[in-house]
């Protein structure tokens, strides 16, 4: 067995003082060994049975305790207001709004007034016989609303609509693309109205930002292959706004689809969209409102808190508490859907 420290100390002592091991520190030395031995001893004894103790009285980790983890999703709503004459009101700041989901209030997380955040839009028109009158129109009034809108920041995609839905130029920031495809638009017989919605909005989906579909149509639905609720439901959970531009091809009510008319402004009520008559002023104006529209818009995000479990589809609302209740026309989507998203489907291309 090794010294004990104190032995190996005194030793030390001993030498540095001048005695050899031949003298009487070195017997005295000796005759510590046996102790310092047993005070080691002592000392390991203690600490092996500090270390059982600890053991003992430290708690194992469960094995089969739950595991709780919150996902909170952050939602986003942009916002519209007007004044009573249809004036956008751009001045706004936070303290201004409440927010509430399924009536209960929330809290405002991310507020500002007239982001720059990127558009992605699907420009979709529809080329069926009964809007056959108006292509020209559509495609110069077209061309003009891409070179208004797009920056450097924006990407447009273009589709087309009959009896089925074509999709012309994907995603780009080049107006020169989309002019080529809106030389390219071709008739068609049916109106695929709920199909190109649901169709836009699922490519939509993917884009980050700002999510538009405008829509150029009589309001016509021909085809039956999906339907409104379905078109509605891919528009909101994929935080699509909807601006439809109705084309009327007849002004008698008798020639006139005043359903579609009807399903293209609900649509565009419950997307935080608007709808416009190209009638009123033309395609050229129609087209100018959606891009003032969409310069003038408030981002309000929040993350909710206090949700009733088990609930589809949560309703939100947005007020301006210290306006009279009927100071302000205020636009958003009607909601959001808490189950997964549809399985998408693919626009085909020509």
């Amino acid at each position: 067995m090794p010294p004990s420290p104190e032995f190996a100390q005194r030793r030390l002592q001993a030498v540095g003082q001048g005695f050899s091991p031949d003298n009487q520190t070195h017997e005295e030395l000796r005759a510590l060994a046996p102790a310092a031995c047993f005070s080691r001893l002592a000392h390991l004894l203690s600490a092996l049975l500090l270390t059982t103790l600890t053991l003992a009285i430290t708690p194992l980790p469960a094995q089969d305790a739950p595991t709780f983890r919150i996902d909170t999703k952050l939602v986003n709503l942009w916002v519209n207001v007007t004044d009573q004459t249809g004036a956008i009101v751009g001045s706004l700041k936070k303290e201004d709004f409440k927010i509430g989901e399924d009536g209960r209030p929330q809290d405002i997380a991310i507020f500002e007034r007239q982001s720059e955040q990127p558009l992605a839009i699907i420009l979709a028109i529809d080329t069926s016989a009964s809007t056959f009158k108006d292509r020209a129109l559509e495609q110069d009034a077209g061309k003009r609303f891409v070179h208004a809108i797009l920056r450097s920041q924006d990407q447009m995609s273009l589709i087309e609509f009959a009896t089925n839905v074509h999709l012309l130029v994907d995603f780009t920031n080049k107006p020169t693309q989309l002019d080529r495809g809106l030389a390219s638009l071709k008739s068609g017989e049916a109106t695929a109205l709920y199909e190109a919605i649901y169709l836009g909005s699922d490519e939509l989906a993917k884009k980050e930002g700002r999510k538009v579909l405008v829509l150029v149509s009589d309001g016509g639905d021909t085809v039956k292959s999906t339907t409104y609720e379905q078109a509605l439901k891919a528009a909101l959970t994929g935080e699509v706004m909807i601006y439809s531009i109705i084309d009327v091809p007849i002004e008698e009510s008798a020639g006139r689809d005043l359903g579609g008319e009807h399903a293209l402004i609900t649509l565009s009520e419950q997307t935080g969209g608007k709808h416009f008559y190209a009638s009123s002023g033309g395609l050229d104006k129609a087209f100018a409102q959606v891009s003032d529209d969409l310069r003038t818009q408030y981002l309000i995000g929040y993350y909710p808190h206090k949700q009733v479990p088990g609930v589809d589809f949560h309703r939100v609302s947005v007020t301006i508490p210290r306006a009279a209740g009927d100071a302000f026309n205020i636009r958003y989507r009607a909601g959001y859907y808490a189950d997964p998203a549809p399985k998408p489907r693919r626009i085909p291309s020509d």
